[in-house]
């Protein structure tokens, strides 16, 4: 399944929850969810669906991996990656997701929105370790320091991501040098630090359904 490319607003309203694929304007009164807060389509502010276990556990995988924006192909290979650790399966799928270098230049506050962090990271615009990384789905470990290139760290736009990161709150298990536009993992996430409103047990429920 390839990558979707539409309007990244539809799957908001698809999945009836705000998934902060455009930054700023998701919170700002032209937020789709705030003016349609409907399923798309023709039909969409009419029709009422009888929901069932299964379309809970469907829809709710759904939300989760447009949320983080990958494939279902690698989203299944990470949840059988999750399961065969030590621990909560849905907790290990989370700190996977969450360790994804895209996610981590987010959360670090280097761009607004995790489509425009895959971007950055796909152009060869951060530094893991003092080395250029573009692989978006790169896993993250303790102690890697994750750093705008200099050429980008005084722009006025990632300026303003970084402020922002200020007030969003950069996760405890991640620190920020906003002056050097600079972090460093600290450890790995737990559960609570991880701040997605996902009920990973349906999710897991799903695969397990799934086979």
């Amino acid at each position: 399944m390839s990558r979707y490319t539409g309007p990244v607003c539809k799957l908001c309203r698809r999945e009836n929850t705000k998934l902060f694929l455009k930054g700023e304007r998701c919170l700002s009164e032209k937020c789709a969810m705030n003016r349609r807060a409907f399923p798309p389509g023709q039909h969409g502010s009419s029709v009422r669906r009888r929901v069932t276990q299964y379309g809970v556990q469907l829809r709710e995988k759904q939300k989760l991996r447009r949320m983080y924006g990958v494939t279902e192909r690698v989203f299944r290979s990470y949840f059988s990656k999750a399961s065969r650790q030590e621990g909560i399966t849905g907790d290990n799928f989370l700190r996977i997701l969450e360790r994804r270098l895209d996610s981590v230049v987010y959360r670090l506050g280097f761009t607004v929105s995790r489509p425009a962090a895959r971007q950055l990271v796909a152009h060869g615009n951060i530094l893991v370790n003092g080395r250029k990384v573009d692989i978006p789905s790169f896993l993250v470990k303790p102690g890697m320091v994750i750093e705008l290139r200099e050429k980008l760290a005084n722009q006025e736009l990632n300026q303003r991501s970084l402020d922002s990161a200020r007030v969003r709150k950069v996760p405890a298990w991640l620190e920020l040098d906003s002056t050097k536009a600079q972090g460093k993992i600290l450890s790995m996430p737990t559960r609570d630090e991880i701040a997605v409103d996902i009920n990973e047990k349906v999710i897991v429920e799903y695969y397990n359904r799934m086979g």
